[in-house]
Order: C-alpha cells, then sequence, then structure tokens
C-alpha cells in the first residue's frame, strides 16, 4: 500500500466518521424535538383534562345547589300558603271583634 492510498483510506475513513457524526446529531435533533412535542401534548392534555374536570365539579354543585335552592322553595311556598291561608280567616275574626267592639261600646 503506497502512501498515497493510505491517505485516501485516511481521508475516506475521516468522511465516514463526519457522516456518521451528522447521522448522529441529526438523530439527536429528531429525538429532541419529538420528547419535546410529547411533552407539550402531555401538558396540554393534562390542561384540557383539568378544564373538564372542573367543569363537570361545578355543574355538579351547581346542580346540587339548584336542588337545594327548589327544596328551599318549596318549602318557603307552603309556608307561605300556610300563613296566607291563616291570616283570612284570622282576618275575619279581626273584622268581626272590631264590628263587636264597636257595637257594644
Amino acid at each position: 500500500m503506497g502512501m498515497s492510498e493510505v491517505l485516501r483510506s485516511i481521508k475516506n475513513a475521516e468522511q465516514a466518521a463526519e457522516k456518521r457524526l451528522a447521522d448522529a446529531q441529526d438523530e439527536s435533533a429528531k429525538i429532541l424535538s419529538d420528547a419535546r412535542r410529547q411533552a407539550s401534548e402531555t401538558v396540554q392534555n393534562a390542561a384540557d383534562e383539568t378544564v373538564a374536570l372542573t367543569q363537570n365539579i361545578l355543574d355538579a354543585a351547581r346542580n346540587k345547589a339548584q336542588a337545594e335552592a327548589d327544596q328551599v322553595k318549596s318549602v318557603g311556598s307552603g309556608e307561605v300558603a300556610t300563613i296566607e291561608s291563616n291570616s283570612s280567616t284570622n282576618q275575619d275574626k279581626a273584622v268581626q271583634l272590631v264590628v263587636d267592639a264597636l257595637t257594644s261600646a
């Protein structure tokens, strides 16, 4: 093997090493890019799930509060009806009492 062949062989080996290095750097950049994309997707998915879970909790709380409000309203309406009924019968008695007091005086 002559000197020129040895030099050519060294040059070819250097070029092959440079190509492998460039390929490895490209692969490294691709892996890093994919990892960043996956991390971003994971964060976005977690945020979306958090929003959905929060919305579900708020909806459940709203529904429970509305049910309780409806129950209180129903009880209150019944009490108002009872008070109105009692006041109309008591009104007749009060009028009669006033009339009796005025006629006996």
